[in-house]
């Protein structure tokens, strides 16, 4: 039995999010959204009051998507945890690095592009890297019990270091059209900072 077909809805939401991970918030039109989508005016005002409603309905699935990557890698308790947060950050380099099918990440590309100008939009970034932060610190947190990280290591600080160094490498990696950035960024974090 087949599954049913998406939801002029969900249809959106997907168009959308091929449209803000390729082109941005700035550059994506509701126009071209719905053109794209092959749906009528209406139906879009229908379902999102605004374009920027329409881009936090986006985000909030680009995120549903990624929280389920963080639960499929970063969950795996099979796997050492520090070997899993290293698997973890080269399956994100292999989807968003310069190779990838759409280079960079949604939330740090919003974030240099709305933050700013959209309070609601810079509430939801907000949201999204706290949650992400906490799902890395977990993985820290079970490292440091298991003794493979020092005992007094704050796995929070850590964790925000490591994001923060992940994104400043996805944004070098754009500016040198190269992946360079993310392998010394995988390098300066495992075989050095993480290593016991």
């Amino acid at each position: 039995m087949g599954t049913a077909p998406p939801s002029t809805r969900d249809h959106l939401l997907a168009v959308g999010l091929e449209r803000l991970r390729s082109t941005g918030y700035t550059a994506t039109g509701v126009k071209e959204v719905l053109d794209l989508a092959k749906v009528p005016k209406g139906s879009f005002y229908h379902y999102f009051p605004s374009k920027e409603e329409f881009a936090v309905e986006v985000f909030h699935l680009y995120a549903k998507g990624e929280a389920e990557r963080w639960e499929r890698v970063l969950g795996d308790r099979k796997v050492a945890p520090l070997k899993r947060l290293r698997r973890y950050f080269e399956e994100l380099i292999s989807v968003f690095g310069q190779r990838g099918e759409i280079s960079g990440c949604l939330v740090g590309n919003l974030s240099l592009e709305v933050a700013d100008h959209s309070p609601r939009l810079r509430s939801e970034l907000k949201g999204v890297f706290a949650v992400w932060q906490k799902s890395v610190a977990d993985v820290l947190r079970e490292a440091a019990e298991r003794g493979d990280l020092a005992k007094a290591t704050d796995p929070d600080a850590l964790a925000g270091f490591l994001l923060n160094s992940y994104e400043g490498s996805l944004i070098r990696m754009k500016a040198e059209k190269s992946d360079r950035p993310l392998e010394n960024f995988l390098h300066f974090a495992f075989d050095v900072l993480l290593k016991k």
